[in-house]
């Protein structure tokens, strides 16, 4: 008997093994996070740019749709950055990307071209599927009114099925910026302000038999201090999240949020998204939002336009961030790199996250002295300059007169080791110009600058070992009167 329960086992584990190697079931391996890497341009999985600018994103089943517009500008910019900004927003298409890690996008195709839709201005896209048709709907700005689109699947090519010139209920007629935000429970909202002024917000569903009609608008909230666009919405604990950016004409901006209990309010009063002041929603303008949930969590993925070619904002056109909740306030985390388990629901800051904010002096839009991110010493010395290494501007120093004067930013960081580095240029001849890291629980780091150093240059400042859980970083110059010194790209990486 023992033989025979021998040979049965011998054999059942013989078959195991069989059906293991011919491929059958087994259990799947945990899934690795896919990194998110911010501040360049991104390209999908066959290697090509990708264009995609101020759309919206769709989850069917476990892929997500990116649908986003194709300007040609976008195309001219990206092949020639250094040639500086371009205003041509003519259309090329509408285009539809896919993904099930939020990070690995492939090219699903055009969903409508730019002569598909006669032409004119094309922007802020949306799709979400009626329950009633089965179908999924387009829904974008067409110069002064709206255009409505339907396919029968996500990623297939969309057919023109309506237009709408006023919306009821709206102090001008129409919307201004605007996107599309699907409820839980399959119902489709414009989300949006009113054309021309922009300071009155609103919510309409749309025509529930097909979603081919904006329904009149709800006036949910009127803003006292100018105008918003880049109006967005996402939803997380039952709670409505309303946010949008300031009327700065493609520019970065903080991110501005309402909040509600019921889509259609009341919402609170407005308050800035915490973490999108130290470098203005890392410098871009509110251009999507969705909820990623999965087996072990939730979080949100906030979109960023950074319109480079319209704004010179910057390299990289679209940059995504998490936003998390400390109980019902959201967080925006601005990070250049972090990983995303879109199975799991989770995510964390990647390996080599620049912990600098507005590295580049890009935020603020305009010449000033008080910049984004950061404090200084020495007052009017410190400004921005246009031409910097990268985007329009780089961080300045000079007077007429002698100075001494610091810009500096506190950073909060795990502790490791960590290589500060910046790209320079300086007109030499100061008494001590240095980039610099000190208060982390060591003796402070340095880089002299104080050479002439015509063209950019980069230097850098290895062998930071923080142990306090924090570091300030920044540029300092004791100089003659004449003497300047320019900075730009600051990267503070870990190592170690």
């Amino acid at each position: 008997m023992l033989k025979r329960k021998a040979r049965l086992f011998s054999r059942f584990l013989s078959l195991a093994v069989a059906l293991v190697s011919a491929g059958a079931p087994a259990e799947a391996a945990p899934a690795a996070a896919a990194t998110v890497q911010n501040d360049v341009f991104w390209k999908d999985t066959s290697g090509n740019p990708i264009y995609s600018q101020g759309g919206g994103v769709l989850k069917v089943g476990t892929t997500y749709y990116w649908y986003g517009a194709k300007y040609n500008g976008a195309v001219s910019y990206y092949n020639n950055p250094g040639g500086g900004k371009n205003g041509d927003t003519s259309l090329s298409a509408i285009t539809i990307y896919s993904s099930t890690d939020l990070a690995n996008w492939k090219f699903e195709g055009n969903a409508l071209t730019g002569g598909d839709l006669g032409g004119g201005w094309v922007g802020r896209i949306g799709v979400a599927r009626n329950p009633n048709t089965g179908k999924y709907v387009l829904v974008s700005q067409l110069d002064s009114g709206l255009v409505f689109a339907t396919s029968s699947t996500p990623n297939g090519r969309f057919t023109k099925a309506g237009t709408q010139s006023s919306i009821s209920g709206v102090s001008t007629g129409m919307s201004g910026d605007q996107s599309v935000f699907t409820d839980d429970d399959g119902k489709a909202y414009l989300i949006y302000s009113n054309k021309s002024g922009r300071s009155h917000l609103y919510v309409s569903s749309l025509r529930a038999s097909d979603f081919l009609q904006v329904d009149p608008a709800k006036n949910v909230y009127n803003s006292s201090a100018g105008g918003r666009e880049g109006n967005i919405m996402f939803k997380y604990g039952g709670t409505y999240y309303f946010c949008s950016s300031d009327l700065h004409g493609w520019n970065s901006s903080h991110t501005y949020c309402i909040s509600a209990k019921n889509i259609m309010g009341p919402y609170s009063g407005e308050f800035v998204l915490q973490g999108t002041d130290a470098d203005f929603s890392h410098v871009t303008q509110t251009g999507l939002a969705f909820t990623v949930t999965g087996s072990q969590g939730s979080f949100v993925v906030f979109g960023g336009d950074r319109w480079s070619d319209f704004a010179g904002n910057g390299i990289g056109y679209n940059q995504w961030l998490p936003v998390t909740f400390t109980g019902s306030t959201p967080v925006f985390h601005s990070l250049s790199q972090w990983t995303v388990d879109a199975a799991a629901g989770t995510w964390a800051a990647g390996r080599g996250n620049n912990y600098v904010l507005n590295p580049s002096a890009e935020a603020d839009r305009v010449a000033q002295n008080d910049l984004a991110g950061w404090a200084t010493t020495g007052g009017a010395v410190n400004s921005n300059k246009q031409g910097g290494h990268t985007g329009r501007w780089a961080f300045a120093q000079s007077s007429s007169s002698a100075y001494n004067a610091s810009r500096y930013q506190n950073i909060s960081l795990p502790n490791g080791t960590y290589t500060l580095s910046a790209w320079v240029k300086s007109s030499g001849g100061q008494k001590k110009a240095t980039i610099f890291a000190k208060n982390f629980g060591g003796s402070e780091l340095s880089a002299s600058v104080g050479q002439a150093l015509g063209n950019w240059t980069k230097v850098s400042v290895s062998g930071i070992a923080v142990t306090n859980g924090s570091v300030q970083v920044g540029l300092f110059s004791d100089a003659d009167a004449g003497n300047w010194l320019n900075v730009d790209d600051f990267t503070l990486t870990q190592t170690g």
